[in-house]
């Protein structure tokens, strides 16, 4: 008998402990989800956050996705002048992960406030932009991720050689430390990959700055950006990136980039920038992106995880510029690594 009952008891015990179990919450999913507690629940996650320049003070758009203590990445477009919208492919690779992460258009683009002022586009006054944002999003060195692509690796980089105590980690997507580099890459190698007679016509019409000829953009939509920007055929290209580039602002793209897609051309004020000779006081974690078909030497950007002090390399065999949305195979595993190592202390 008292066996019996010992062993109804053990029986019960486990169907018991076995429902308690089974009702064990998430709580870090249940935050990651929870709204009520910010003050942006009534817009979705959307600020404007006003930003003070030398001629004035303006508004840039910013949406927060997700709620994490620990790991907050605020994302930087490229362009220059291109929209948030390029990163809009993390909403399918973030949130499962618990990875907090920030949409914010830069000054001038298509969401934020578009002065036309030249004197705003320089490197120097957008770090300061970024600053600004980083301290109304309360962001510190416990939770701040900045991660640029392109010419927002460009701005990455600069901030967080004047202002790295303030990051967690950092992640320089697709772009190289030096414009000449690019140039030299683009006119080197990208250029004579293409058929001789059509990278004959393209340099053509940049000779005659001939540059809004639609002849000049069909060439390079289909000779040129399905081999090196979106590995894609052009009508099979994502919503997402068909919207930025018809966002981009043409005005600060020339300005600072230049009319030509080979190189950093002409009078663009970016054309000799260059911090290689910085970078190795860079001691923050850094994860460098680079893609086998980019229009940036991914050897380049290998290299560049090794100036850096703490740096690791992360390479996207099937990419190209864009290799968020080509690559995703290797591109998403590898920066969700990255997070949440430095997150754990592995990488320090």
């Amino acid at each position: 008998m008292k066996l019996k009952l010992l062993f109804s008891s053990l029986i019960i015990l486990f169907l018991f402990s076995g429902c308690k179990e089974s009702k064990t919450v998430d709580t870090n999913k249940n935050d990651y989800l929870d709204f009520s507690k910010r003050d942006d629940q009534a817009t979705g996650g959307i600020k404007m956050i006003p930003i003070s320049t030398p001629i004035g003070n303006f508004n840039v758009w910013t949406k927060r996705v997700g709620n994490n203590p620990k790991i907050k990445v605020l994302l930087l477009h490229g362009g220059p002048g291109g929209t948030h919208e390029f990163f809009e492919c993390f909403d399918g690779f973030f949130p499962q992960e618990n990875i907090e992460y920030i949409y914010y258009d830069q000054l001038g683009s298509y969401y934020s406030d578009q002065p036309n002022d030249n004197s705003l586009w320089t490197t120097e006054r957008f770090v300061e932009e970024v600053e600004q944002v980083r301290k109304a999003l309360k962001l510190d060195n416990s939770n701040f991720y900045l991660m640029g692509q392109s010419w927002g690796g460009i701005l990455a980089m600069e901030y967080a050689l004047k202002y790295q105590k303030n990051l967690k980690g950092l992640i320089i997507a697709n772009m190289m430390a030096s414009a000449p580099a690019y140039n030299k890459y683009a006119e080197e190698v990208l250029g004579p990959q293409l058929e001789p007679k059509v990278f004959s016509q393209i340099k053509e019409f940049e000779k005659n700055k001939d540059y809004s000829n639609p002849k000049y953009m069909e060439l390079l939509m289909n000779y040129y950006y399905t081999e090196h920007i979106l590995r894609m055929p052009v009508a099979k290209w994502p919503e997402s990136i068909n919207r930025a580039f018809k966002h981009l602002n043409p005005n600060v793209y020339v300005y600072m980039q230049g009319p030509s897609e080979f190189g950093i051309t002409g009078n663009a004020t970016l054309k000799n920038w260059d911090v290689t000779s910085r970078l190795k006081t860079l001691s923050i974690p850094t994860l460098v992106i680079g893609a086998k078909y980019d229009t940036m030497d991914p050897k380049h950007m290998e290299w560049i995880s090794k100036e850096v002090q703490n740096g690791r390399f992360l390479y996207c065999p099937d990419g190209s510029h864009c290799s968020q949305y080509d690559d995703q195979e290797h591109y998403f595993p590898g920066v969700i690594r990255f997070l949440k190592d430095v997150d754990k202390g592995l990488i320090k």
